[in-house]
């Protein structure tokens, strides 16, 4: 062999050998998660308490980046811009690759080059009416919508609320007007106070008025019935079988990342989730722990921006 092609077979045997290292001894510095949202929020929540279980496993910190703003695509830009080293991680609603993508004509950001690690838990919206209305049921609300003019409340456009309520209309064949708010609690109030009639909302925002008997709560949009309102039934168990508006936070890496990180990832996250004291912080939160596999999570989020894009295309919600 030549002298020149030696010193070069011999540099990337050790570039190699450096980034098998690397990887074998992830993480040797703080790791950061990216949070599109606000902190204090249930996505917020839940992630810390994973935290606390996580950084005695990976013997490195764990700093949440809370990057909010346009619907989550900031915090997405810059993740999926991030090196592939392990250093930075994505943590956010499914809605960030199954709706956002059909929705902003300019994302800042290829939804290919973030990676889904874990779906880690599911969540649904919750149906509430006015209690002055009188209905009771799903049953009595499409009666209702077929007989006279109605409207419901969202937390905003494009919002898990907006697509659970668009995707019901469609399956019961109603009718209702739209009113979106910034955020699922003056979307609420509004509700409580007769001038909204319904909405599909988060679950945990609208408990507490369910129980003081301010709110009705008709369904869950999910395919299973919330831990916290066990006798409110789902929308398919309510006449529409097959419906499911379930919704997820996942876990993504940009791509690129080595497996084995991503397999170290994943390890510590299923881990936490499965302690008993952060399964209960996220039932708190209406959510139940999920933890799938990159691929199954993969293959859900595909399954799911099919829904959403065709929910999306029928109402012809466009966003800048």
């Amino acid at each position: 062999m030549k002298p020149i092609h030696l010193l070069f077979a011999l540099g990337l045997a050790l570039a190699a050998a450096q980034a098998s290292h690397a990887q074998g001894n992830w993480p040797e510095r703080p790791v950061h998660i990216v949070v599109p949202q606000p902190p204090g929020g249930p996505s917020d929540i839940v992630l810390r308490s994973a935290i606390e279980k996580m950084q005695p496993v990976l013997k490195q910190p764990l700093i949440v980046d809370n990057k909010p703003g346009a619907a989550g695509n900031l915090g997405a830009i810059e993740v999926a811009r991030a090196a592939p080293d392990g250093q930075t991680w994505l943590w956010t609603t499914d809605t960030l690759l199954t709706v956002n993508p059909n929705v902003y004509p300019k994302l800042g950001f290829k939804p290919e080059d973030l990676v889904p690690v874990m779906r880690a838990s599911a969540f649904s919206q919750t149906l509430v009416c006015n209690p002055g209305l009188g209905l009771k049921t799903v049953a009595d609300l499409v009666r209702r919508a077929k007989s006279r003019p109605m409207s419901y409340a969202s937390g905003g456009a494009g919002s898990p609320g907006h697509l659970s309520s668009e995707l019901f209309k469609n399956v019961a064949g109603i009718e209702m007007t739209h009113i979106p708010y910034k955020g699922p609690a003056p979307a609420m109030q509004d509700v409580m106070g007769g001038q909204v009639d319904c909405g599909f909302l988060a679950g945990p925002t609208v408990l507490p008025q369910v129980r003081a008997g301010k709110l009705v709560a008709l369904a869950v949009s999910g395919a299973q019935r919330s831990p916290l309102l066990p006798d409110v039934p789902t929308v398919a168990e309510a006449g529409y079988p097959g419906f499911d508006a379930t919704f997820s936070l996942v876990l993504f890496a940009p791509k690129g990342t080595p497996k084995p990180i991503v397999d170290t990832m994943f390890k510590a996250l299923d881990a936490a989730l499965k302690d008993p004291g952060v399964a209960e912080r996220l039932r708190q939160s209406d959510q139940a722990v999920v933890a799938d596999s990159p691929g199954d999570s993969a293959a859900r989020l595909a399954a799911d921006a099919r829904t959403w894009g065709a929910v999306v295309k029928r109402i012809g919600l466009q966003l800048d």
